[in-house]
């Protein structure tokens, strides 16, 4: 659903403009009623349709609440999920706790990954992405599962 990167500006408020060849695909999916968290793995944000996250959720919630790593991620992603309504001009406002954990300033990117988006300030994304692609480079072995992926 959704692909590609997109260079966007955060405007004073902390709000983003959603590039418009997603805006109706998320007013048909959900209203516009979008879910953001921390990645607990890198310094960004996840963006997913509300009916995407109440899924991730429920699995999350259903973890062992005993089991001190399960705790950490319902602690984590649950704690910072925010909801977020698209507004007439197709902006979100991202609250200050988001934008401060991933270092979001006015320059960000919008990173579609299929049924979500993720959010990265445009430094940390460039600089990510220069590592992944020298990791590509220096041979790094490919999971069994992508090795028999034909592109």
């Amino acid at each position: 659903m959704f692909r590609g990167v997109n260079p966007i500006n955060l405007d004073a408020k902390g709000r983003m403009a959603v590039p418009a060849r997603y805006r109706d695909k998320i007013t048909e999916y959900c209203c516009g009623h979008m879910v953001a968290t921390i990645d607990t793995e890198e310094r960004c944000l996840l963006l997913y349709p509300l009916a995407e996250w109440e899924e991730i959720q429920e699995k999350i919630e259903a973890l062992p609440s005993f089991n001190p790593a399960a705790r950490r991620i319902q602690r984590l992603l649950i704690g910072h999920a925010t909801d977020l309504d698209m507004d007439a001009n197709g902006r979100l406002l991202l609250s200050a706790p988001l934008r401060e954990y991933a270092e979001l300033n006015k320059k960000i990117v919008l990173l579609g990954q299929g049924n979500k988006f993720e959010i990265w300030s445009e430094e940390r994304w460039l600089a990510t992405r220069e590592e992944y692609l020298a990791e590509a480079e220096g041979g790094m072995a490919l999971p069994e599962e992508l090795q028999n992926l034909s592109l």
